[in-house]
């Protein structure tokens, strides 16, 4: 349940709600606004007497959630969370476009792709150090080499990079090279990767699984924010169907949908979601209209080189003229937003 306090309740009001219900066996999480702040109380606690805090000071209402997931429901937080990375700002209205190669291939490779996205528009620069792949003979990745070339390329280009986190021993090694750490679809569900994200001061980019429903995929998001990060983006990249044109099918519903039901950015990768390049550019405009906060876009510079990924991946000259027309797609929108 939320205990919404009074307009410009003051701190020690906050705190006196807050340590009653930490007594009575609940855990607390704050959602401090400019005007208003909002206590939640998490958990198995006792709930008997709840109306008595109606008569603290400061208190305005109590109000049940009633979704399963709780820190990441609206209820819990009506505006919208906006993320900064070194600049980069997700979840403002705006729209970041992320983009690379699926995995850091070699240090030469890597800094004439990561120079090029940026010249074409990309916002935030992308590369696995640590692949995981379905089969144990396939590449996978530069580990550790990787890392240290993602960081050079951050340098390089001043763009913040993102990368893969597999294995929760990995968390702070990993984070010390990059901007944003990425939960693969493979392991949405690792709660323990998950609750060990939780204890970190970075964004996580959580993509939904193969056939995770919604709910899975907000509660798999709710143990990072229940555990001590709300820095956290969602990003739809496709689920498993009977569909046999397309690696994945991508599921633009969850876009409005995740809008609706969580305060959470969320982004689309429709590389992964198709699998055909050239299908990316279509969909990634689509997304835009659905009202996506940002775009995973896989680019190399010789697709059919490309060591994973490659059929999906996009050329630096297509990529280019796909960032052309997201922009026409966004200036339409901003003076049809306008108008209204």
């Amino acid at each position: 349940m939320i205990f919404v306090m009074e307009r410009f309740a003051l701190k020690n009001e906050i705190e006196e709600v807050s340590e009653r219900l930490k007594s009575l066996g609940f855990q607390v999480h704050l959602s401090q606004g400019v005007q208003r702040t909002i206590i939640g109380a998490i958990g198995e606690g006792i709930h008997e007497n709840m109306d008595s805090f109606l008569v603290l000071p400061g208190v305005e209402k109590i109000v049940p959630i009633v979704q399963p997931f709780k820190l990441a429901s609206r209820e819990f937080k009506s505006e919208s969370t906006v993320i900064d990375v070194n600049g980069s700002i997700i979840g403002d209205g705006s729209l970041q476009i992320i983009a690379g190669p699926c995995a850091v291939e070699s240090r030469e490779k890597y800094l004439e792709i990561a120079s090029t996205v940026k010249d074409c528009g990309a916002t935030m620069l992308r590369g696995g150090a640590f692949k995981p792949r379905t089969s144990p003979y396939s590449f996978q990745g530069l580990e550790q080499l990787g890392l240290e070339i993602l960081a050079e390329a951050r340098a390089l280009t001043g763009l913040p990079v993102v990368t893969e986190i597999m294995d929760p021993r990995l968390i702070d090694t990993v984070a010390e090279y990059v901007d944003v750490l990425q939960v693969g679809a493979r392991n949405m569900q690792n709660f323990f990767l998950l609750r060990e994200l939780g204890r970190i001061n970075k964004p996580i980019i959580l993509k939904r699984g193969p056939s995770a429903t919604i709910e899975e995929w907000i509660m798999a998001a709710e143990y990072i924010i229940s555990s001590g990060n709300s820095q956290v983006i969602l990003c739809e990249r496709g689920i498993r169907s009977f569909e046999k044109y397309t690696r994945n099918t991508l599921d633009l519903s969850a876009v409005p949908l995740i809008k609706q039901l969580t305060h959470l950015p969320i982004i689309v990768d429709p590389s992964h979601g198709t699998g055909q390049w050239k299908l990316v550019e279509p969909m990634s405009l689509a997304a835009i209209g659905a009202g996506c906060d940002g775009l995973m876009i896989e680019v190399h510079q010789n697709p059919r080189e490309a060591l994973s990924d490659g059929p999906q991946s996009l050329t630096p000259e297509n990529f280019a003229g796909l960032v052309t027309k997201v922009q026409q797609i966004q200036g339409i929108l901003r003076h049809t937003q306008n108008e209204d």
